[in-house]
């Protein structure tokens, strides 16, 4: 899958995305989880080291967002037996509210009905209110709820959403 929006991260690029994701991440976190976890969580989860495992051993699939040639986002995606996770989707906040997360979303289900897949996937922070109105406007639905330990203490409280296709 990929368009003039959604463009397929490049082998070389873990480290440009890594630090992107760090922008992105203490900007949508820092205020809901605080700094210290935001910090424990680009460590273990969007290192270039970690990046690079999830794409080599785990079946991720990154990809860049563009909006009017500028690098708005990211997402990542990971095919499973019936359903396609969308583990991480971020846009810098000055491509905010211009419909750009809708038309991922859009694509990203039509990259699952090409893939064959019943559904898509996704975990939310149960405090991210932004995040759950894009979802819920776009037609996922809440499934279920998970607290999930990541070490050092720290834990994501999370709801899961399905979208069916």
């Amino acid at each position: 899958m990929q368009s003039r929006m959604m463009v397929l991260m490049r082998p070389g690029e873990e480290a440009q995305l890594s630090k992107f994701a760090g922008e992105l991440w203490h900007d949508a976190y820092d205020g809901l989880l605080g700094g210290a976890q935001v910090d424990h969580m680009m460590r273990t989860i969007q290192s270039e080291e970690a990046i690079r495992r999830q794409i080599e051993k785990e079946n991720y699939i990154y990809f860049f967002l563009f909006f009017e040639g500028a690098r708005a986002g990211y997402c990542a995606l990971k095919p499973e037996e019936e359903k396609l996770f969308l583990s991480k989707l971020y846009l810098s906040e000055k491509f905010r509210g211009r419909g750009l997360g809708q038309r991922a979303l859009r694509e990203v289900a039509d990259c699952a009905r090409r893939l064959g897949l019943k559904s898509v996937y996704l975990t939310v922070n149960k405090h991210n209110a932004r995040a759950i109105r894009a979802y819920e406007s776009f037609g996922f639905v809440r499934t279920a709820s998970a607290v999930t330990d990541i070490g050092e203490g720290f834990v994501m409280d999370d709801y899961i959403y399905e979208y069916a296709l």
